[in-house]
């Protein structure tokens, strides 16, 4: 080969090369102008989904906060306070409500807890398949379904009055779904692994569940414990159904009416004065400041509590 043959050869190499890091070039500007229009369709997106939230939660803290500052707005009842007088506070809708998501939870989170885990541990077979059916029906109820049943069988089959603890089995019955759901998966996320080593220590499975898997799981679990006293928290058919509201203080869930902030907003609403109007806007910032703290704390526990590697 000739020098001239060497260099015409070096000569097509360079351009064959430069023509293949153009198409490079080419390429990789493509996927960048690509990436950064799906970028800006995701913060779009994001801040579209945000917007309304942001909105609803300006509206509620502006037109509620001058009561909530007030400390007789946490010590004081409705009771003697009409829609024309300005005062009152929400001390018995709050107490109501906690008291309903306590006894309701209490219900609920047993059996939750104790179905997921039967579901992902032990669960096998047709029963475990209706189980699970099951739980997609109750998942997929809406509100008032649930109120129109417990209703249906205490009220009208039972003969039994309107009362708080009415309410709290159709809250049960909101609740345990979203406990099992959430459950499951954070039972399915603890790595195989860790059982097989609690068995290879001759451990039986009830106390690997116990000790090993619940104990792993122990955060995400609280989680959806809270996702579902947040749901129950602030649903209302099942409270105007069978919880009448009443503007005293009340604790007994088997007798009389109970005040819950659902139906102290509800039953403000309906006026147009406006010292009625500002109770409601109010309540609803107790509603929500309500179920922050409870997430707040729950997360707090679920992070004592985290089982440390």
């Amino acid at each position: 080969m000739t020098a001239a043959d060497a260099t015409s050869e070096s000569n097509r190499g360079s351009l064959s090369r430069s023509g293949r890091d153009s198409g490079f070039s080419h390429k990789s500007r493509s996927r960048e102008v690509r990436n950064q229009l799906a970028r800006v369709v995701m913060w779009a997106a994001f801040l579209l989904a945000l917007l309304p939230l942001a909105w609803i939660l300006w509206t509620v803290i502006t037109r509620g906060i001058g009561l909530v500052l007030e400390p007789t707005w946490w010590t004081n009842s409705q009771r003697d306070i009409t829609s024309r007088m300005v005062g009152g506070g929400a001390a018995h809708a709050i107490r109501g409500t906690l008291l309903m998501a306590l006894v309701t939870a209490l219900m609920a989170v047993p059996v939750g807890v104790m179905t997921a885990i039967y579901l992902v541990e032990y669960g096998r077979g047709r029963l475990a398949k209706a189980v699970s059916f099951m739980v997609d029906i109750l998942t997929g109820i809406p509100s008032i379904v649930a109120a129109l049943f417990i209703y249906a069988a205490w009220v009208t089959t039972f003969g039994f009055q309107r009362v708080g603890f009415a309410v709290c089995l159709a809250l049960v019955m909101l609740m345990i779904p979203v406990i099992v759901r959430s459950t499951e998966e954070m039972l399915k996320l603890v790595p195989n692994e860790l059982r097989e080593a609690s068995y290879a220590l001759g451990v039986p499975k009830w106390k690997t569940i116990a000790r090993v898997v619940l104990p792993t799981a122990f955060s995400g679990i609280i989680t959806g414990i809270l996702l579902g006293l947040a749901r129950i928290m602030g649903e209302t058919a099942p409270l105007l159904i069978l919880g009448p509201y009443t503007a005293n203080l009340a604790t007994n869930l088997f007798g009389g009416f109970m005040a819950t902030l659902p139906t102290m907003i509800n039953t403000n609403r309906v006026e147009s004065l406006q010292p009625a109007i500002d109770r409601t806007w109010a309540s609803a910032l107790t509603l929500i400041l309500v179920i922050l703290l409870l997430n707040l704390a729950g997360r707090l526990v679920a992070r004592t509590s985290k089982v440390q590697s």
